[in-house]
């Protein structure tokens, strides 16, 4: 689409003329984790069965041509400035500066392609952060898939995937927009067979996220020092899973993560509130990634707002708690 966008000038108002791209960029959910051991660079391999949900942010993307520099390209709004992209967010606690994935992923994309683009990010934030709902990786993917479409496409999805790898572990899954297994950290896509993918595609799930925030680089060096008999063996994990794969039991039988070993001690709210609703509604309930976040998978017949209560009455009145289904 293009339409016009004024800014100011000496003379009066000039117009530039901007193309912009919506995309919706989703949450995830974490419905098998094995957590297998720390990598030599640091990082941690895992074994993973990951789902994206309809639920998620809204990035907007304006291509503003004309603009010469950062002032041009944001005069006076405050907003975070990298280069010739500007970010701003609807949320004031998601950051806006260089930190922001968003950012990294523009940087990466203009490095990778060569394009001279100006352009201004509007996030409409509706995934919480700290959550372990994959948000920040979710939204740098929508910034190179946005980015790609206003240049006409010249990165192919291997492109894209390549890009997407160095941006952050959980960011190729975003690529695929369907549930799939992950291995490495991350990098390692494989997708399910059909008749797999089915017993999760259209799933119910309520996911529901307590006050208090769960820091991704604590929880993996918390196991990684402290606990390290967290961590899953590689081949007992991949014999789980397989087993899953090979069978016709349904979601519920699916999930599992051993990170909820070490968030479980330091936040004793969640096992709390997740063995409550097993015990009174009979549901499927895990935490998502490294937490606090946390999903049960819905039933036909399921009393779901007396769940909703049940939470809110655990965890306070402003839970935040979303009703979606996995993609």
């Amino acid at each position: 689409m293009i339409f016009a966008l004024p800014k100011q000038g000496k003379g009066g108002d000039e117009w530039l003329s901007v193309t912009f791209v919506n995309v919706f960029s989703p949450a995830k959910l974490n419905l098998f984790l094995a957590i297998t051991g720390r990598r030599a660079d640091g990082f941690h391999d895992l074994v993973s069965v990951v789902a994206p949900v309809k639920f998620g942010d809204n990035l907007r993307v304006e291509r503003v041509e004309g603009a010469k520099t950062d002032a041009e390209v944001n005069a006076g709004s405050g907003v975070g400035v990298s280069g010739c992209f500007s970010l701003e967010c609807d949320d004031p606690a998601v950051p806006c500066d260089e930190t922001n994935l968003i950012l990294k992923a523009a940087k990466a994309f203009v490095e990778a392609t060569g394009e001279k683009l100006s352009a201004r990010f509007v996030l409409g934030k509706r995934i919480p952060m700290g959550a372990g709902l994959g948000g920040g990786s979710s939204n740098a993917v929508a910034a190179l898939l946005a980015l790609n479409q206003l240049v006409a496409n010249p990165l192919s999805r291997e492109r894209l995937l390549d890009l997407a790898i160095k941006l952050g572990s959980d960011c190729p899954l975003f690529l695929h927009g369907k549930p799939l297994v992950m291995r490495g950290r991350g990098e390692r896509i494989e997708a399910l067979e059909a008749q797999n993918g089915t017993r999760l595609s259209g799933r119910r799930a309520l996911v529901f996220k307590p006050s208090f925030s769960i820091a991704t680089a604590w929880a993996f060096g918390r196991m990684a020092v402290g606990a390290p008999m967290s961590y899953l063996a590689a081949d007992e994990a991949e014999a789980r899973l397989a087993c899953w794969r090979a069978g016709d039991e349904s979601a519920e039988k699916l999930l599992f993560n051993n990170m909820e070993q070490i968030a479980f001690a330091k936040y004793v709210a969640l096992p709390v509130l997740l063995e409550r609703l097993r015990g009174e509604f009979g549901l499927a309930v895990a935490m998502s990634g490294s937490g606090s976040a946390c999903f049960a998978l819905l039933r036909d017949g399921t009393a779901v707002q007396a769940v909703v209560e049940r939470i809110r009455e655990a965890w306070g009145r402003h839970t935040f708690i979303v009703d979606t289904e996995i993609v």
